[in-house]
């Protein structure tokens, strides 16, 4: 690990500020991941900033009937509060589905959304990977890619997001509050937060430099059954091969959503629409122009046996 200086900060305001005038500098909290990626010198900031003493630790109800996650509430926090398990399922399931259980007790719902993927050429300071360093290439290309991307890839990159807690959150429909250097607040849809790898793979999300993740903020709930069933190679502590995060209606109607299959939470307005026609249905509009490796062709037909398990499972109740 390299060298690196440290500050504490006393806003977000002030958070923000600071890593905007800093060159090279991160915000850390649970630092589950970016203490790993700097152990390996995939990350190399020259300042930490230590938002860990900023009051966004608070899981608070909305006036428009929702609630207002803080960016440093703990996973194991939101995955347990009553609200969420009660009227947010989706969510509580896809959070306990991920990690173990200690992570879950230092990692935050802020950093859960900037998780970088866990691609093995990104890891492999050895290997060229676009996500890494730009313009160098992408080793998974004609390389071992049995567990990439299958939609929304590009020729520069076929990495997947590997968050359980942005599937829930995007089938949920959250919104992404934030402070920018200036103090200036804004909200980005939970759609629009996470970025395809076009031709920047290294750019994963819409926050600008030094813009701090200050909460995110769940609408009124949805209703219906709510399920998270998470494909893997075994059982705890893996990521997910596919992941499907489903919330179906009495009347058959819903929304679904995909992980494990793209560089973002997959989702798709055509699929919602679906729901009513089957898991057939939903299955060929989530599915329409993937294109996956001869060692990640088995995904298209997971998907599709993954989601008749769970809209069967939501019928019944």
């Amino acid at each position: 690990m390299r060298a690196f200086t440290y500050q504490r900060a006393q806003s977000p305001a002030e958070a923000a500020a600071a890593a905007a005038r800093t060159p090279g500098a991160r915000f850390i909290a649970g630092g589950t991941n970016l203490l790993d990626l700097m152990k390996l010198e995939i990350e190399t900031p020259q300042h930490l900033i230590d938002v860990n003493g900023l009051a966004l630790d608070k899981i608070e109800a909305t006036s428009g009937g929702g609630l207002r996650v803080g960016a440093l509430v703990r996973n194991t926090d939101l995955a347990a509060d009553a609200r969420v398990r009660k009227d947010y399922a989706v969510l509580s399931r896809a959070l306990l589905a991920g990690a173990s259980a200690q992570l879950r007790n230092k990692a935050t719902t802020g950093g859960n959304l900037l998780q970088r993927t866990r691609c093995p050429y990104f890891y492999d300071t050895n290997q060229p990977c676009n996500k890494r360093q730009p313009g160098s290439g992408c080793s998974a290309i004609g390389g071992y890619s049995r567990n990439h991307a299958i939609l929304g890839a590009s020729e520069a990159c076929i990495a997947t997001n590997p968050s359980d807690m942005a599937v829930a959150m995007a089938l949920l429909d959250a919104t992404v509050e934030t402070v920018k250097p200036d103090g200036a607040t804004r909200t980005i849809p939970i759609a629009d937060f996470h970025r395809l790898p076009g031709n920047t793979p290294h750019i994963e999300h819409a926050l600008a430099q030094g813009e701090l993740i200050t909460a995110v903020t769940l609408p009124r709930p949805a209703g219906g059954v709510h399920i998270y069933r998470k494909v893997r190679d075994r059982s705890s502590y893996a990521f997910a091969l596919i992941s499907v995060a489903a919330i179906v209606l009495p009347d058959g109607s819903g929304r679904v959503a995909l992980g494990g299959v793209a560089h973002k939470p997959w989702r798709t307005p055509a699929a919602d629409a679906s729901m009513v026609h089957g898991p057939q249905a939903v299955a060929e509009r989530l599915l329409v122009g993937a294109k996956p490796s001869a060692e990640s062709a088995f995904k298209v037909s997971l998907v599709q046996r993954a989601l008749v398990s769970v809209l069967s499972e939501a019928k019944k109740g």
